[in-house]
């Protein structure tokens, strides 16, 4: 199994300074000086830092948006919660609603006008970099190329499932992983060494794969598990 594992300087101050911030409020709460319910402030809380930390490894536009979506969202209920924004579920709702739709139409006129041009292809006509979603559902992708070059995978309260075991890698590749509330699974072959380098925040992240003589070949997984489950294996 291989163990190594390396931390993104910046995720740790991300994630320090939305420690820092629960830790004032609660602090703040007990003292009086503001009368919170934590119980509805924690969340909030919680959505500014997945945002901030999907929009660190967004390697797409998608990513971007949805990173930008929970971060927006985050904070507009944090305000609503504080009591400096006048705004109800009545209309933070329909906005998540009306979110979701502009993501799903640009996404789809994304594809319709950039066609199968838009996807980076092997020399054999394979797919070579994988962008994959699931929001509430499931996503499973087999690839077969023999250049895989990374991507980036997002599963908020669903699950994920990229099985490169037919994939052929030179070199290094990485793939940028986000889970909130919900799981990643990726199976790479065994003469790939797998080097992580993220941090799991109320998750888990686990590597239970061989590690081969040949370091030549190496998958760079790169991400966070916010309340959610990352596993990589053979």
């Amino acid at each position: 199994m291989n163990t190594g594992r390396q931390h993104n300087p910046a995720a740790q101050i991300v994630i320090g300074i939305g420690v820092i911030a629960v830790g004032l409020m609660f602090l703040l709460d007990n003292l009086g000086w503001l009368e919170l319910d934590m119980s509805v402030q924690f969340w909030p809380v919680v959505l500014i830092v997945a945002g901030v930390l999907k929009l660190t490894v967004a390697r797409s536009p998608n990513g971007t948006i949805i990173g930008g979506a929970l971060l927006l969202f985050g904070v507009l209920t944090l305000l609503k919660g504080l009591g400096i924004l006048a705004i109800g579920w009545n209309v933070l709702a329909p906005l998540a609603m009306i979110g979701g739709g502009l993501f799903v139409v640009f996404r789809s006129t994304r594809l319709a006008r950039t066609g199968p041009a838009s996807v980076s292809l092997a020399k054999d006509g394979s797919e070579k970099l994988v962008y994959a979603t699931a929001i509430l559902g499931a996503y499973k992708r087999r690839i077969t190329s023999p250049q895989f070059g990374g991507g980036e995978i997002t599963a908020i309260m669903g699950g994920c499932e990229l099985d490169l075991r037919e994939a052929g890698l030179s070199g290094d590749a990485v793939v940028n992983i986000f889970a909130l509330m919900g799981g990643i699974t990726i199976q790479v072959p065994a003469d790939w060494s797998v080097q992580l380098e993220g941090a799991p925040i109320l998750g888990g992240i686990e590597e239970s794969t061989l590690r081969p003589k040949d370091a030549s070949k190496r998958l760079v997984v790169r991400g966070y598990a916010i309340m959610g489950g990352v596993e990589i294996r053979n």
